[in-house]
């Protein structure tokens, strides 16, 4: 039997979790969704405030129940602390809530700022489920228009506004603990980019294949991957001659606005150009793994990559 799907959406607040969580649970036809923030009530009607003022704080100021905030070198901590302090009372529950799913063999989506990598153990149930954990990101510009958007349309997020750096201290904190811990970063688009992106990880189809574009052709190369058909590219091999080890890159880029920040980078800087150029010219090809959100997706790309001439026949 299939092992249940459940999935983990983290975010600071204001980054558009909820929606995204509702759109994958469309998609993949689940009907457990649950927010952190519901169990975080459950948890306050248990424990008092006088045992745990962080829980009954907000996760953006929590900060302002921890006693000796002399010991914190800089704001940033001192945010983060609170904020960590504020989680660890949800995630025993949440944790409860995953092992229930897991036992009545249901598929279930949790959404939630109190899902942090590091501090919920994820391990414990990778052998009766399949776990994917994803905490999402956005620039600091689209990230405040959310908060202004959501207040303006519905009368809140008003408060976290005032609080927006904290939130985006949270956010900087989360994606640092998702880098550290191995947990997928999902930078945010548009919703239908952002659902293929999860979806991408969750269905993915990759397969290999042997590149042997120009570096000038890169940037139409990751065009033809990720911008127009939301693919990602995982690893590049590079089999040097002279070498009995191959130089193996792992770069993992499913996003368009890391990767042109790269082809910025090589076109800016010469030194950079002429060293990828090199090393182009050192290898015949280069094994690159390409990975898309289904197999018709995959076979799209890698035919478009053959009729521009970049795919090595042999």
């Amino acid at each position: 039997m299939r092992k249940p799907y459940v999935i983990l959406i983290g975010s600071a607040s204001g980054i558009g979790k909820s929606t995204i969580a509702a759109e994958l649970a469309k998609s993949l036809n689940i009907k457990h969704l649950i927010e952190s923030d519901f169990i975080r009530a459950v948890v306050r009607g248990i424990i008092g405030k006088e045992y745990a003022p962080a829980l009954h704080s907000s996760s953006y100021d929590a900060y302002k129940s921890i006693r000796n905030k002399s010991r914190y070198t800089s704001y940033d901590d001192l945010v983060a602390a609170g904020f960590d302090d504020h989680a660890s009372y949800v995630i025993p529950a949440l944790e409860k809530v995953i092992q229930r799913a897991i036992t009545d063999f249901d598929d279930i989506i949790i959404e939630g700022v109190h899902l942090v990598p590091g501090l919920i153990d994820i391990e414990q149930f990778k052998e009766y489920a399949n776990i994917y954990f994803f905490v999402l990101s956005s620039d600091e510009e689209s990230h405040k228009e959310r908060f202004v958007k959501r207040a303006v349309q519905i009368h809140r997020g008003g408060k976290q506004l005032d609080f927006f750096r904290e939130n985006r201290i949270i956010h900087d904190h989360l994606l640092k603990q998702a880098q550290e811990y191995d947990v997928n970063i999902i930078n945010t688009e548009s919703i239908d980019k952002t659902l293929e992106k999860i979806l991408s990880v969750i269905n993915k189809s990759c397969t290999t294949a042997n590149l042997i574009n120009s570096v000038d052709e890169l940037e139409d190369v990751i065009d033809i991957i990720i911008n127009q058909n939301r693919g990602s590219i995982e690893k590049i091999t590079y089999n040097i001659k002279g070498f009995k080890e191959p130089l193996v890159r792992n770069v993992s880029v499913s996003d368009s606005e890391s990767a042109e920040k790269f082809i910025e980078k090589i076109n800016e800087d010469k030194s950079k150009k002429e060293y990828l150029t090199e090393l182009y010219k050192l290898s015949e090809y280069r094994k690159t793994v390409i990975c898309a959100s289904n197999q018709e997706k995959l076979d799209k790309i890698i035919k478009e990559l053959t009729d521009k001439g970049y795919v090595l026949n042999e």
